[in-house]
């Protein structure tokens, strides 16, 4: 191991300052060859474990896991497709033969060595949404069993003009849980569909073709969930109009008719064969876990969240590159919560505990948050707010701080409040498209009524000292449009972390202001997650 972790600060009147080279140094020796990726389940794991318990420790941590231990277990189904056996589409035309990864892309979460989808009708379902409390159901009385769903991405309102009835229902441009895959996927297997399709739009994605197709076919859910889904993924959009084409449709109308609350399925007379062979294991994956006891009101927690894993050994890259080891997404954020640590202990004891998580399996899906928060070791009703840092932009200093999910909770007053103790303004997450607030491990706590806030650097275009908010896009096209998960997310000498240590200070004031006081951040009215954190109010009185 290259990196000498550095002795802990001492309890003192002066706490130390959050260190840019202290966060270069965990970056470099996260992305090391030798981690190979981060990938949950194999040896790169094991080794980033071993530094991750080794770092805590001499931060002067305690352990904050299970039982007294360093960590959780997070136990998780891996699968991964072969080539296709037989891959087509039959329509009215005769039959459409598919390249995986360029037509579409699919991934399996059943634990069987093949997947298999025989001759299954395809029903369009509109954007795939049933929500009540909106007055919204897309399915109807659809029977979905044994058939494959196709819909759209994000939500019904997404592309809606100002005009149609459906403006704003699910929230206008910013995307609700209901335009992420993972709801969409949930519900068509809640329906007893065997396969379920998205229709790739880069735009409402927030993403390219090659982020859907990054992860290799691999994919990765918690061991013994079900799911009635043999396959599940995108078709493109390219692929998507040939085949509603075939079925004399269109799919540029049906896009509108989707906006409708009266929208109908319609069944495409196209039948789905697809034969892939599988390699499954369950792998035994691991949350870790340190903490700092609260003196006063001990059970009462402030964590701090920030993932580990990243995407392992993938094809080489240009240069011969082959581990996207996620300098930035999210060995950076966890050079933050370190930092942010050993600032803690430089400081007197907090009155509430102070846990600092590294979570496995985020780009899998939020899954070790998920494993945390089905069985959390700090009860969730005593948990004072999970603040997570994933992904920060490396181009240099800020004259603002990105809110991402406005209106949701209290703490973005705080947001505000260190933002403007530092010179700062606060600006609403300005692609609230890409359902963000929705993509990172705090999502996981929030669905059980955890006050929560996100920093993460691909949320908008900072308005930079240097070069103003025009710097700031580039450097988010530049990171998107490149290296999001490929493996030039590496450490550069060219990062300027210096915006990146404001957004970390004002994360570490937000929860220093928690940790000594007895104040419960709470969650807006007309947020989803109020009535969750309202019937445990009894346990915080």
């Amino acid at each position: 191991m290259v990196y000498a972790a550095p002795v802990h600060a001492q309890s003192s009147d002066q706490p130390v300052d959050i260190s840019a080279d202290l966060i270069t140094q965990t970056v470099k020796t996260m992305t090391l060859d030798q981690f190979e990726g981060r990938a949950p389940g194999t040896a790169g794991e094991d080794r980033t474990i071993g530094y991750l318990i080794g770092r805590f420790e001499a931060l002067g941590l305690e352990p904050g896991g299970v039982d007294g231990s360093w960590t959780q277990p997070v136990p998780l189904l891996h699968t991964a497709l072969g080539k296709p056996e037989t891959l087509s589409i039959t329509g009215k035309t005769g039959t459409m033969a598919l390249k995986a990864g360029k037509d579409i892309y699919v991934s399996t979460l059943q634990p069987k060595d093949q997947a298999v989808v025989d001759n299954a009708e395809m029903v369009f379902v509109g954007y795939g949404v049933t929500a009540p409390e909106r007055g919204w159901d897309d399915y109807k009385d659809v029977d979905l069993k044994g058939k494959v769903a196709v819909f759209l991405v994000n939500d019904p309102d997404f592309a809606a003009a100002a005009d149609e009835p459906v403006a704003d229902t699910f929230g206008g441009r910013a995307m609700t849980y209901y335009g992420r895959w993972t709801y969409k996927f949930e519900e068509a297997s809640r329906r007893g569909a065997v396969a379920a399709l998205i229709v790739h739009e880069t735009e409402a994605a927030g993403y390219g073709w090659s982020v859907v197709e990054s992860p290799q076919g691999e994919n990765y859910g918690i061991a013994g969930d079900s799911t009635s889904l043999a396959l599940q993924g995108w078709i493109s959009g390219g692929t998507a109009e040939k085949l509603f084409d075939d079925a004399g449709l269109d799919l540029a109308k049906l896009r509108v008719a989707a906006r409708k609350n009266d929208f109908q399925p319609v069944p495409l007379g196209a039948r789905f064969n697809a034969d892939y062979p599988v390699k499954q294991e369950v792998v035994q994956s691991q949350n870790v876990f340190g903490k700092i006891p609260g003196k006063s009101r001990p059970d009462e927690t402030i964590i701090y969240g920030a993932h580990w894993d990243a995407y392992g050994e993938g094809p080489p890259d240009k240069d011969g590159n082959i581990y996207r080891a996620g300098a930035n997404d999210d060995a950076l954020g966890l050079g933050g919560i370190m930092e942010i640590a050993r600032k803690f202990k430089s400081m007197p004891q907090p009155d509430r505990t102070i846990v600092i998580a590294a979570w496995s399996a985020e780009e899998r899906g939020l899954l070790g948050s998920e494993v945390y928060a089905q069985n959390p070791i700090y009860p969730l009703e005593k948990t004072v707010a999970n603040l997570t840092i994933d992904v920060l932009q490396t181009a240099g200093k800020a004259k603002d701080v990105i809110l991402i999910g406005k209106g949701q909770g209290t703490l973005e007053d705080d947001l505000a409040k260190y933002a403007r103790e530092q010179g700062r303004v606060v600006t609403e997450e300005s692609l609230p498209e890409r359902g963000l607030f929705f993509r990172a491990d705090h999502f996981s706590l929030a669905k059980r009524g955890v006050p929560v806030l996100l920093m993460m650097g691909l949320a908008g275009a900072s308005d930079l000292v240097e070069g103003g908010r025009a710097a700031g896009q580039k450097w988010i096209d530049d990171y998107t449009g490149n290296c999001y998960h490929a493996a030039c997310d590496a450490w550069s000498p060219d990062w300027n972390l210096d915006g990146a240590l404001q957004d970390i200070n004002v994360m570490f004031d937000i929860g220093e202001s928690l940790a000594y006081s007895d104040r419960w951040p709470e969650w807006k009215a007309g947020s989803e997650f109020k009535d969750i954190r309202d019937a445990s109010a009894e346990a915080r009185e």
